[in-house]
């Protein structure tokens, strides 16, 4: 599919269930998205909660019948569980198994035996990236930190030299990089190809990556020079382990099902025929499922049997790779049934009547959106699906490649300026040793950084592709 047309979106969305006008739609939007905001930041509840509740506030301000909003959150709750769940459990699984084998440790130690003095900063945004593609953002920030302070203890550099760019690789791939979470719900909103999507989100993640990390981190050594809290060095994984896997294939592992879902999108621009036999079988190993299933199977004999796990041991991998995720899954979840929401009271019409009124360009409408979320909810997933939901008409009539790209603007937008109520800004503070005003200095800039120059990035590629 090279292009969706407003004919066959308009058959998949239902008749509003309220026949409520613009400002009453408008009122309820903003109500709405001020109950999450007020139930996640002052009352502390859940982000899963906050999402439900606020989408029922939602169909009630724009006066729709409470038995229909139920229905219109369960079937968005349900179809992108449906449509991203499985793949979030893969991904786990395969995060899970390339800390625990000690893969992500090898990667780090033979890079870092390459590099040294002013190629440090890159070596640890090429090795964040690296290790960003396959694990969730706090999971590799975990795995990462005791390479970052014992790196520059040894090595006697700045940590804030070494810290960014580290934390601008997770935070690049998190936001824009599918199958992480929020990329992965923001195309199942927008119905975007996936394949594209990941290959526009890497050509914009690395100029992104490099401005922010190793450039970035120049300045913010400057601002904030700080020692490595010693109380900080955690143990790393493959310190229990006898042996653990090569670079060689750990590294294979984690870039097999980008390859593969690249190979598909390189195939369906060459070919572009459903019905050809080549393009059949890339559309099946291609897929995310596919992809991420293969990936997490190879690893079993390239990660877990390398480092000496046996059958149990692997089981038992799983299973509490599975277990974190449950709140993820159930924020996701909810975040989709609040897209679900805002589509069926018609807010999604409305946000399409208003772009065009207004002559704000989608992607820039999109960013915007995702920006103000995110800076009300401190949490880029819901800041993600929140504004997918509410800009999902707009990719109607665009190609598909204008559709990735909205999909990679609310990503750099969800990325904008953490602070004080986001999670992530409490667990660089603590892990660095930083006060509130250091931790501003350098990682809430650097996500500002990121999100900036991404927005820009895919704005500009807009005018080109």
């Amino acid at each position: 599919m090279t292009r969706l047309s407003v004919e066959m979106l308009a058959a998949d969305v239902p008749e509003p269930i309220t026949s409520a006008g613009h400002a009453q739609l408008g009122i309820a939007v903003l109500a709405g998205i001020a109950v999450i905001v007020l139930l996640i930041t002052k009352f502390k509840l859940h982000a899963f909660l906050s999402l439900t509740i606020g989408s029922l506030a939602l169909g009630a301000f724009a006066g729709a019948p409470l038995d229909k909003v139920i229905t219109s959150f369960s079937t968005g709750l349900g179809s992108t569980v449906a449509g991203v769940g499985v793949l979030i459990a893969l991904g786990a699984i395969l995060g899970k198994m390339l800390a625990d084998s000690g893969g992500a440790d090898q990667i780090v130690d033979t890079i870092l035996a390459k590099a040294s003095g002013r190629f440090m900063p890159w070596a640890m945004v090429l090795i964040a990236s690296v290790i960003g593609l396959p694990l969730f953002f706090e999971v590799g920030v975990v795995l990462l930190i005791p390479v970052v302070l014992m790196v520059a203890k040894r090595g006697n550099y700045s940590l804030m030299r070494i810290g960014i760019p580290a934390l601008a690789g997770l935070s690049v791939m998190h936001g824009l990089v599918p199958p992480h979470p929020g990329p992965l719900v923001a195309i199942d909103a927008v119905g975007a190809n996936l394949g594209v999507t990941l290959a526009l989100g890497v050509l914009i993640a690395i100029p992104t990556v490099v401005i922010a990390g190793p450039l970035f981190s120049k300045y913010a050594a400057r601002w904030v020079d700080v020692p490595a809290p010693e109380r900080m060095i955690p143990q790393r994984p493959s310190e229990e382990l006898e042996r653990r896997p090569g670079f060689g294939a750990t590294l294979a592992t984690i870039l097999l099902p980008v390859v593969l879902m690249l190979a598909k999108a390189l195939v369906d621009i060459v070919i572009d025929d459903p019905e050809h036999n080549v393009q059949r079988v890339f559309d099946v190993i291609g897929s995310p499922l596919i992809a991420l299933l293969a990936a997490v199977l190879v690893g079993i004999f390239t990660l877990g049997m390398p480092a000496g796990f046996s059958k149990e041991r692997i089981s038992s991998l799983v299973e509490k790779g599975l277990a974190p995720i449950a709140g993820i899954l159930l924020i996701v979840g909810a975040g989709g049934g609040f897209k679900q929401t805002l589509i069926d009271t018609g807010v999604g019409q409305m946000i399409l009547d208003i772009s065009e009124d207004w002559s704000i360009p989608a992607l820039l409408l999109a960013w915007l959106i995702a920006v103000a979320i995110r800076l009300a909810t401190g949490s880029a997933t819901v800041a993600t699906v929140s504004a997918a939901g509410l800009v999902a008409p707009l990719a109607a009539d665009m190609s598909t490649t204008h559709a990735a790209l909205l999909v990679l603007a609310i990503g750099a937008g969800s990325l904008f300026f953490s602070h004080v109520n986001d999670a992530g800004f409490w667990l660089v503070k603590e892990y660095f040793g930083l006060n509130v005003g250091q931790t501003i200095k350098t990682w809430s800039i650097m996500e500002t950084i990121i999100s900036v120059v991404a927005g820009a990035l895919v704005l500009l590629l807009s005018l080109i592709i």
